[in-house]
């Protein structure tokens, strides 16, 4: 068995590649449904094979990615580029992303006003 066939764990590739910036938030990834190999929600321990086809939700955007190599040991941005072929979605532009209500820190509590403008923005009444 050559060293590029040897099995690999799911979250170790996907931390290996780059998708996620650690391995423990891949795990979580995986138990929590956001990982897909061929269709099918993975456990971190899956093993992943080349030609398998990844789909990773995380912020709010899915990753589609196709395995081209396995790698263990998290590399180089430039050399995990490789490792996959992206076939995701683009992101959305910032405009489209929604405005965040944001409050000064050490503002206070707002005033049944300023609460009354946030539960607004937020989609509230």
């Amino acid at each position: 068995m050559a060293p590029d066939e040897a099995p690999v764990r799911i979250d170790s590739w996907i931390w290996s590649v780059r998708l996620t910036k650690t391995r423990s938030l891949a795990a979580a990834a995986c138990r929590a449904g956001h990982v897909q190999v061929n269709g099918d929600r993975v456990k971190p321990a899956h093993t992943v094979r080349c030609g398998d086809v990844v789909r990773l939700r995380q912020d709010g955007r899915e990753r589609i990615v196709v395995v081209s190599r396995l790698v263990r040991k998290r590399i180089g941005a430039a050399v995990a580029a490789e490792c996959f072929v992206d076939n995701s979605p683009p992101p959305p532009p910032r405009e489209e992303t929604a405005e965040v209500a944001h409050r000064d820190r050490g503002a206070g509590r707002p005033t049944k006003r300023e609460r009354r403008d946030l539960e607004r923005l937020r989609g509230g009444r």
